[in-house]
């Protein structure tokens, strides 16, 4: 990790009607096919107590350029279009990482 790196927060809550659908297409498509994109899987948080959301799971990339890239590509675009279908209250945003937990 260098000074350039930076973080994909994704936050959401997932559907309850949904949540064996949600987990075998973030467990079986979504993040290994991030992975291939160039994107690191670095952290996956629930929460069990407040009103905040459900899961915030982070993504690394090695700078902003790659990133991006990564987050305008047609396959990134796709993979969020069908995570929505699972998922509600959803949100993402790019941060510099830092060493500690980061919303």
């Amino acid at each position: 990790m260098t000074e350039d790196t930076v973080k994909l927060l994704l936050s959401f809550d997932p559907v309850p009607e949904l949540q064996e659908a949600y987990f075998h297409y973030v467990l079986g498509e979504f993040v290994p096919t991030l992975e291939y994109l160039g994107l690191r899987m670095c952290e996956a948080w629930h929460t069990a107590y407040g009103s905040y959301p459900l899961r915030l799971t982070g993504f690394t990339a090695p700078d902003r350029r790659t990133m991006d890239d990564i987050l305008s590509s047609e396959d990134f675009l796709e993979l969020e279009e069908k995570l929505q279908e699972f998922v509600e209250n959803y949100k993402r945003r790019v941060v510099p990482m830092r060493g500690n937990f980061q919303f």
